[in-house]
């Protein structure tokens, strides 16, 4: 069964050009794989389309085999609930302490504090950040802002995690680290679909790799393929 499917979709915004045209691929549970292209070939608004920042003026969009037109109102943030989301600038909360940046979605989706506390204990130990948890985010390096970005994206177990760019501002050390922290993911149930214009980081991964090329799909390559 896919996680997220595209079928036929078209993206048109006013007065431009297309953003997207009749692309179809599908994600499966379980897998990582990267989306790249040129500026302005259609990768910021594939995210929004599977985030619903947007809708599709044609095709579908499925999450879970459920068409995401058919989403609306209140409906939106428990969609949003089963997609974790990285982004390059972290957005953190300065105001709020590290653990309480992870338990946002935790506390959003009503979960107990007691049980909030501990989960958020544990992602960050995984993510090697358990003793900056009641430190600021001001306080951290750029890898740790950004792990800690991860932890609160993947700390209520979504069903995808979507990474736009997410190591743009990192060395190459720290972003093998991320990519090796995503790379773990699908073994615990959580496919990852990451947005990069790095060809280094993405022929290292060998992972499955979308390209798109003025908003159309104009490869799928298999990790088989990459390795040659």
């Amino acid at each position: 069964m896919s996680v997220l499917r595209f079928d036929n979709v078209t993206k048109h915004y006013a007065g431009g050009h297309p953003a997207l045209v009749d692309v179809s691929f599908e994600v499966a549970a379980g897998e990582m794989l990267f989306v790249t292209g040129h500026s302005g070939a259609g990768k910021s608004t594939l995210l929004k389309l599977i985030h619903l920042s947007e809708r599709p003026t044609r095709g579908a969009v499925l999450f879970a085999e459920r068409n995401l037109l058919k989403v609306r109102g209140g409906k939106v943030a428990l969609h949003r609930r089963q997609v974790g989301a990285v982004y390059q600038d972290h957005r953190l909360l300065t105001d709020r302490s590290v653990g309480e940046n992870v338990a946002l979605p935790l506390i959003l989706r009503g979960d107990r504090r007691a049980d909030a506390d501990k989960r958020v204990r544990s992602v960050l130990e995984r993510m090697g950040l358990g003793h900056r948890e009641k430190a600021l985010p001001t306080q951290l390096s750029a890898g740790e802002q950004q792990r800690v970005g991860i932890a609160r994206a993947i700390v209520a177990e979504p069903r995808l995690l979507v990474a736009d760019e997410p190591t743009g501002n990192l060395d190459p050390a720290l972003a093998a680290e991320i990519m090796t922290l995503f790379a773990e993911l699908p073994a615990r149930g959580t496919s990852v679909l990451v947005v990069s214009h790095d060809l280094a980081l993405l022929k290292q991964m060998r992972k499955r790799v979308l390209i798109l090329d003025h908003g159309r799909l104009v490869d799928d390559i298999s990790p088989q393929d990459l390795a040659e």
